[in-house]
């Protein structure tokens, strides 16, 4: 419980002053914003404070920090002290700067960003990347909470054969396509704080739970430790990529540019972007916690639960039987609340990338439908495909990380060049190209090299990463003096 709370301590009172920190370093100030100054009453729609944090948080907060810290936890209690330090230094950071970045870029989309200060070149890379990712994102957000509910809360069979699976798919999905096609406010302006309640009710539950229940979180007994003992993978990169969401995710950057085009006031950043990210982290400690306590009450040779096995244990365990049916239904809003934005932001990326104007509504079907499309196959193949989920899985959490290190450049030469301090967002950068770059050279959906020729490579990398970011600063700012 000590190293538990400890994590919680560094999560919240770090999260405060860092967020204070990093809008001293921004600089937000009285200009009037996208959401006043370019109002379409489609994407850019004004929206006070409290509705755009929740919208922000449940658009971030996927299945991602509640099964990553469920494995992640495996790795021993070392996790409640790396999730609030990452989550401080390097979520919410690029959270935060993604966000009021594009404020300050009259809404532009994450895209656009990379384009303006990274060059057209850069620019191409990402955008296939992104459009990946969002698909991914859409098609697992789909998956992932269509299973919770037809096994943990209807108590049915998962597989493809029941078709109860595909009907609530199929309802999802639906859900999906009309908060890609209306306005952000007719359907998730209104539906979110309905979620928002579910979210929290089970969060506060959970975390609730931990001291009433009596959960063991440390001082582990030799059945939590013979656990821990059958991990063997290396806590650098695994550790940050199966966490992936409750510390950092390139996912964010393209949901914080989402909401952006509705933040009536550019103060109002720290709470809608920073603090939405702390509280992920938040609902990220609750379920390592959770989960080790789940661990911990097993005996020597029993077989490891998955994480959706899990869940389900621990809502029950800890609420009962009311209580358990609405922290999974908890679980269940996360990811949906994420795979509907994710399309939307895809929808909005595409548009920006090829000039179509989505404020006619026959645009926007034309291109939702297409992206809609994909979705369907990729979730098709996955439900299938014996071991398609695993594959769709690993290359989404190694897709997420990738993002974000373009995320970190962007920032760093946004600061760069406004002569703020750059370093903030460049070391966390550097750090996730160490990361993903070790993962995919080690990993055998990779190229499947040992994990010491691994760690050479993406040392060598990660130099590489850096002296280009800065390189790329520096060239901008001599492109901007010589317009100038």
């Amino acid at each position: 419980m000590t190293t538990f709370l400890i994590g919680l301590f560094i999560l919240i009172v770090g999260g405060i002053a860092y967020g204070f920190y990093c809008e001293k370093v921004f600089q937000p100030d009285d200009r009037p914003t996208p959401a006043i100054t370019m109002n379409d009453g489609i994407d850019f729609v004004p929206m006070n404070k409290w509705k755009n944090s929740l919208i922000e948080l449940l658009n971030i907060a996927g299945t991602g920090p509640i099964f990553g810290p469920i494995q992640g936890i495996l790795f021993g209690p070392i996790a409640f002290i790396l999730i609030p330090i990452g989550c401080v230094l390097s979520g919410a950071l690029h959270d935060y700067m993604s966000g009021m970045i594009c404020i300050r870029e009259n809404g532009a989309q994450m895209p656009k960003l990379i384009g303006k200060y990274l060059g057209n070149g850069t620019y191409q890379v990402y955008n296939i990347f992104v459009c990946l990712l969002m698909l991914l994102v859409g098609a697992v957000f789909i998956y992932t909470p269509g299973d919770i509910f037809v096994t943990s809360i209807l108590g049915q069979d998962g597989s493809a054969t029941n078709p109860t699976v595909w009907i609530v798919y199929g309802i999802i999905f639906v859900y999906y396509l009309l908060a890609t096609l209306f306005p952000i406010d007719a359907i998730i302006g209104r539906i979110y704080p309905i979620f928002g309640i579910i979210l929290l009710l089970s969060a506060v539950g959970i975390f609730a739970g931990l001291f009433f229940k009596g959960y063991e979180i440390t001082g582990l007994g030799e059945e939590a430790k013979w656990w821990f003992s059958l991990n063997k993978d290396p806590i650098l990169p695994i550790f940050f990529v199966t966490i992936a969401c409750g510390i950092t995710s390139g996912f964010h950057s393209t949901q914080a540019t989402l909401i952006a085009r509705s933040v009536t006031d550019e103060r109002e950043g720290k709470m809608t972007f920073f603090y939405m990210m702390i509280l992920e982290g938040f609902i990220a400690m609750i379920w390592a916690a959770a989960a080790m306590g789940t661990y911990s009450k097993l005996p020597v040779g029993s077989v490891l639960p998955g994480a959706t096995a899990v869940v389900g244990t621990v809502a029950r365990d800890m609420l009962g039987t009311v209580g358990g049916i609405i922290a999974l239904l908890g679980v269940v809003v996360l990811p949906i609340t994420s795979g509907d934005t994710a399309l939307r932001s895809l929808r909005l990326m595409l548009a920006e990338y090829i000039n179509y104007d989505q404020k006619k509504t026959k645009n926007r079907v034309i291109l939702s439908s297409a992206i809609f499309v994909l979705v369907a196959g990729i979730l098709i193949f996955a439900k299938l495909n014996a071991n398609g989920f695993n594959i769709l899985w690993r290359y989404f959490a190694w897709s997420n990380q990738t993002i974000a290190i373009f995320a970190f450049a962007m920032i760093t030469v946004y600061l760069y060049n406004n002569k703020r301090n750059f370093i903030c967002s460049l070391l966390p950068g550097m750090f996730y190209c160490f990361i993903i770059s070790t993962f995919i050279l080690n990993a055998k959906i990779g190229f499947n090299i040992p994990m010491n020729i691994s760690y050479i490579i993406g040392g060598i990398l990660t130099v590489i990463y850096g002296i280009a970011v800065v390189r790329t600063g520096a060239k901008y700012k001599k492109k901007i003096n010589i317009k100038k």
